[in-house]
């Protein structure tokens, strides 16, 4: 440092500060952080200032480059180092691990041990290509000079096709007969390539959107207008009768000078009533349909017309056959021109979506009076009509995943196992015995809603317009008068903690991370190591604040060793695996007396989670209004997560509920599920029907709710219900739908398609039989249901509770995802994903250790005996008065909480193993 000042002492002291924690030199200013600048400033006692006159190029930054790599040991990376190196890498690390960027690593990480300055990007980059060539050369000769020579022939005449006597032709035909080589019929047929059905499918999600958004716009656009210039003019009548008086008595007059005078407001008002008489009945739909054409024309044609290309549509049902036929026709006129109607000797295929309000814009009269199609008012009609059948997989799309063949969503082994999948339901394979045992409970529960009535307080059942149902709120409960100072004396005893250390003590009480051995391989970190900056990359993901903001706490861990970390070892299975494990270590550590047994019950719900407009996954969400994604949770009545999904804001959040309970790889059986007004559907209520466990969904517009007679020819049962009763339940249909219901059911619960898949078949816009039967089947269901929701005043008070344990619980993310203001910076799924799994391990940890915080304290007597029937009704793990999520991340795995030992839950049984095993689940 002797010798130099002003700017090129302080610009030499940075350099020689920022080599020797990163091994290298800074590639400009901008590099450096403004409060190490500021620090190294202080010490050399120049001002930080100075360093913006410090020339980072010419012969002065390289005699000091040159000055501190002397002083430290370090040289540049000649030729014969490069070569060294690549010889290293290939021999030792290139030969396990084939990933570019894991190489990149290593090979950093060797420069530093052989005091090599690191070399630039691209040469490290060539480095690493050269070492996983070398590797993949060296294998490959390691692996040709133990084959034997008539291994070697039969390679050569697979690849080339040339017969081969001793194994029969090589395409497996008769003899003699030509065929292509067995290489060539491998190439053919490469199995499912994920990346090119993920794109199908978003390319479909795309064309359904981009029609949908086509209408939706449509009609905004001419409602927003209507409604401006709509009047409603009153006093018809009266108007009518002045104009006719003033008429009367002055025959002569014109109508300025006779008729405008004689109503009030004049012109103008007969102008609204005008008005008011064209925007009602057809006229709005013809706006909408000509806005609609001009919209699609003008700006969306072109790209839907590409999205023909590159997708093939087919149908299974020849029904819907016209609706292919007339997008073929739709694709060999595309470019046709300005070309106004389909010549007169085309065949335009006729198809539903054409009748209706339609029909008449899709047909006009040309000039000599022939009745002609008009080809872009058919092409929107036909796009709708695609639309309509895709969303319901009538039609589907070959090399699709999500629209794939309908077909292969079923089970194709279902005939040869059938006594076992019905088993597996705990279903009868009569059906007449399925729909006695049904209708026996919808007669039961209607009976005793119809008996109870008279004493019901609560419920009021008459005709009337706003709907028969008349529901009075439940009144509120007593309110627990003690929590808030068993909150106190938990701050008191165990003080402010931070959420890095609530997460440690959940890791280390648990050994979730054990989870992770499956993923690591063999990698040379240590287990304490690999567990440290595994916590730490949890922590970053889940409080959203990334691991660049966290690596620069107090741990001694970097930026690029937690990224390696992550990259290496923390995967979306492991992730997943370490967030059950700890809901089974909260299962296990509680305790009875003030927890009470088990329960089977679980709240779903969807949050939204706002996202930055450049993510391909980002959507509008019409309810929440903003653009984001969708994280569907699944919580038990303790308020512990034990389900997390990302979802699309599309996504069908019924299918993602029926997910969630099925496959959520914990201990709990799930009996029950609580769900808001989504849950009420009748698809929702067949399927959990069939599923085995009950939907208990908050109803809306419960006044509008009606319920089906069990019984057909019976009109005077149940009187007290008749203003709400409607028409009787099809058990025919059920009857001859049973089978193909339960293959259904059976491919949800064996995953040979997703849920969703399979319930996208079951929408509105679906002809389907089965579709028919099922929402028969959830009628009856659904009656059920509302008969003993409106009966028991309980159950409407345990279905509040429990969708009050989802809205706490929405809070407690919302505190903890606390970084980038709760918004999803990445436009990776694979990130989105990530940062969902790991914020559930947050909660989950925070609720682990907050059980056993609670049953520390109330174990005491003196504690114990505080609690009122109230206090022991409403008591959640599930608080954060005591934790500070923010702050510098300090990690020391020797301090712990003074807690009482929690007993770790061990394998979980193989009976369960079937349908909720943790591997399934991942």
């Amino acid at each position: 440092m002797s010798g130099k000042r002003g700017a090129t002492r302080l610009g030499f002291a940075v350099l020689l500060k920022f080599y020797t924690q990163y091994g290298r030199f800074p590639r400009g200013r901008a590099e450096l952080a403004g409060e190490a600048v500021e620090f190294v400033a202080r010490q050399v006692q120049v001002p930080a200032s100075a360093l913006g006159f410090y020339d980072w190029t010419g012969r002065t930054v390289e005699y000091h480059r040159a000055q501190i790599r002397e002083h430290l040991g370090f040289r540049e990376c000649s030729v014969a180092d490069a070569e060294k190196l690549t010889a290293y890498l290939a021999e030792h690390i290139a030969d396990k691990e084939r990933r570019p960027e894991q190489v990149r690593v290593e090979l950093l990480a060797r420069c530093r041990t052989e005091s090599i300055e690191p070399p630039t990007s691209g040469r490290c980059d060539r480095i690493v290509g050269a070492a996983l060539r070398a590797a993949e050369e060296s294998l490959t000769a390691l692996v040709s000079s133990r084959l034997t020579m008539e291994s070697v022939e039969r390679i050569v005449a697979l690849v080339a096709g040339a017969d081969q006597d001793d194994a029969g032709p090589a395409g497996g035909g008769a003899e003699g007969e030509e065929s292509p080589p067995v290489l060539a019929k491998v190439k053919e047929a490469p199995g499912n390539v994920s990346l090119e059905t993920e794109i199908t499918d978003t390319l479909v999600e795309l064309l359904i959107s981009t029609v949908h958004r086509i209408g939706a716009r449509a009609e905004k656009k001419v409602t927003e207008q209507l409604v401006n210039a709509f009047k409603k003019v009153s006093g018809k009548e009266n108007i009518l009768f002045k104009l006719a008086e003033a008429s009367l008595g002055a025959p002569e007059g014109t109508v300025r000078q006779v008729v405008f005078p004689a109503v009030s407001g004049g012109e103008a008002t007969l102008r609204e009533l005008v008005h008011e008489f064209k925007t009602r009945g057809p006229v709005y739909r013809r706006t909408v349909q000509t806005t609609l054409k001009v919209s699609y024309t003008n700006h969306y044609r072109r790209g839907l017309i590409r999205l023909l290309d590159v997708l093939e549509f087919r149908s299974s049902n020849d029904t819907h056959r016209p609706v292919i036929e007339a997008l073929a026709l739709v694709a060999r006129y595309a470019n046709a021109g300005n070309t106004t109607y389909y010549p007169l000797g085309e065949t335009v295929p006729v198809h539903k979506a054409m009748g209706g309000d339609w029909a008449e814009v899709v047909h006009r009269t040309d000039r000599r009076g022939r009745r002609r199609v008009v080809r872009m008012v058919y092409e929107v009609v036909a796009f709708q009509a695609l639309r309509d059948q895709l969303k319901c997989k009538e039609i589907w799309v070959v090399g699709a995943d999500k629209w794939r063949n309908p077909d292969e969503d079923l089970p194709q082994d279902f005939e040869a196992r059938r006594a076992e999948n019905y088993r597996d339901l705990r279903k009868p394979l009569d059906a007449a015995v399925f729909v006695d045992e049904l209708r026996e409970q919808m007669t039961a529960e209607l009976t005793l809603l119809n008996d109870k009535m008279p004493k019901l307080s609560w419920l009021d059942i008459a005709e009337r317009k706003s709907g028969a149902i008349r529901l009075t709120a439940a009144e509120a409960q007593p309110e627990p008068r003690n929590l808030r100072r068993i909150k106190a004396e938990v701050q008191r005893r165990w003080g402010v903690v931070p959420l890095v250390d609530m997460l440690k003590e959940a890791v280390l009480r648990t050994g979730c991370l054990d989870a992770v051995t499956s993923v690591s391989g063999g990698g040379s970190l240590s287990p304490e190591v690999l567990a440290e900056r595994l916590l730490l990359v949890i922590y970053a993901y889940g409080t959203n604040t990334g691991i660049k903001a966290v690596a620069s706490g107090g741990h001694g861990h970097t930026e690029d060793e937690l990224r390696y970390v992550r990259r290496r070892y923390l995967s979306a299975e492991a992730a997943r695996a370490i967030a059950v494990q700890i809901a089974n270590a909260t299962f296990a550590a509680r305790s009875t007396e003030l927890w009470g047994q088990g329960s089977t019950a679980v709240v779903s719900d969807s949050t939204h989670v706002r996202a930055y407009d450049q993510n391909l996954f980002t959507e509008w969400h019409s309810r929440y209004g903003g653009r984001g994604v969708l994280i569907y949770w699944h919580v038990e009545k303790k308020s512990l997560a034990i389900h997390s999904q990302l979802i699309n804001c599309t996504a069908s959040e019924v299918a993602a509920m029926i997910e969630g309970a099925m496959r959520h790889g914990t201990t709990m059986d799930v009996e029950a599920n609580y769900t808001d007004s989504h849950g009420q559907s009748e698809i929702g209520f067949g399927i959990t029907r069939l599923l085995n466990f009950d939907l208990l969904p908050r109803i809306k517009r419960i006044n509008k709710v009606r319920l089906y007679r069990p019984v057909a020819g019976e009109p005077d049962a149940y009187p007290q219900l008749t203003p709400a009763l409607t028409r009787p339940i099809r058990w025919e249909l059920i009857t001859q739908q049973y089978d193909q219901m339960i293959k259904y059911a059976t491919a949800i619960r064996t995953r040979t398609a997703s849920t969703e898949a399979i319930l996208r078949r079951f929408t509105r816009n679906a002809s389907h039989p089965t579709y028919a039967a099922m929402l028969e089947v959830g009628r009856a269901q659904k009656t059920i249901f509302v008969a003993r929701y409106l009966r028991l005043r309980d159950l409407q008070r345990e279905i509040e509770e429990g969708l009050n344990v989802m809205e706490f619980s929405n809070g407690a993310n919302s505190v903890i995802a606390y970084g980038k203001g709760g918004e999803i910076a990445s436009n990776r799924r694979d990130e989105q994903e990530m940062f969902v799994l790991c914020l559930r391990i947050l909660q989950s940890a925070l609720v682990y250790v907050n059980t056993l915080m609670l049953q520390d304290i109330l174990g005491e007597p003196e504690w114990a005996d505080l609690l009122t029937p109230a206090d022991r009704r409403g008591p959640t793990p599930l608080f954060w008065s005591h934790v500070r999520p923010y702050g510098e991340v300090n990690l020391d795995m020797g301090a712990r909480l003074d807690l009482a030992a929690a007993a770790v839950p061990g394998p979980r049984a193989p009976a369960d193993q079937t349908t909720r095993s943790t591997v399934e689940n991942a």
